[in-house]
């Protein structure tokens, strides 16, 4: 092997290191099991995984930037609470970027993935309710539109910030008062995709999130 494809092959491995350790503790705060207020040290999460203090390092820096902590340098790097204008921020995001993903995503499908969106718009209409199966279920559809855009920048965006949307609105409620219209909003999104009408899929995607 030439020293060239030597490091190119170090910078992958350490790329693929860093994203392990940055899924592994993003995972564990989606989860709950790092609560918010939560500290963590990076010479910690190396002793526990494994490895270096870098990876930790660049998987605690990917984590700030999309808000799921907060680092002190030279002290700790702490876990970040739900605020609700945490949640009224990333409602908006959501609300946009799942306009996009259904405008790009329902108008280049087959009519065999707009059956089983269709379907899993079924069981988000189930789940009105139960805001932890709502939750599960609308993100189901988010992701389903999104690997379905056929457009590699959006699905790269949207995965690096899966993370924060699935934390920041599990805990979101739709107001008592308008279970009813919010259903029917998920009825007439479901009509849209069958009918491969992108334009008015988008409308409704965002309406999902109040925008």
């Amino acid at each position: 092997m030439n020293s060239k494809s030597s490091m190119t092959s170090i910078r992958e491995s350490k790329q693929l290191l860093a994203e392990e350790v940055f899924q592994h503790i993003g995972a564990q705060i989606v989860d709950g099991v790092l609560e918010p207020g939560y500290r963590i040290r990076d010479v910690d999460v190396a002793e526990e995984l494994h490895v270096s203090r870098t990876p930790v390092r660049e998987a605690l820096q990917r984590l700030e930037r999309l808000g799921l902590v907060m680092m002190y340098p030279s002290r700790y790097t702490e876990v970040t609470a739900v605020t609700a204008d945490v949640v009224e921020q990333t409602l908006e995001f959501a609300g946009y970027q799942a306009g996009i993903s259904a405008r790009m995503g329902v108008g280049r499908m087959t009519s065999e993935e707009r059956d089983a969106l269709a379907a899993l718009v079924d069981d988000m209409c189930a789940a009105a309710g139960d805001d932890l199966q709502l939750s599960e279920a609308r993100w189901a559809v988010f992701s389903f539109l999104s690997d379905r855009s056929r457009n590699m920048q959006h699905q790269v965006l949207l995965n690096d910030a899966s993370m924060a949307l699935v934390r920041n609105l599990r805990g979101w409620h739709v107001p008592d008062a308008d279970q009813g219209r919010m259903l029917q909003v998920y009825r007439d999104f479901r009509v849209a995709i069958l009918a491969g009408d992108a334009d008015e899929a988008e409308r409704l995607a965002r309406a999902m999130y109040y925008i």
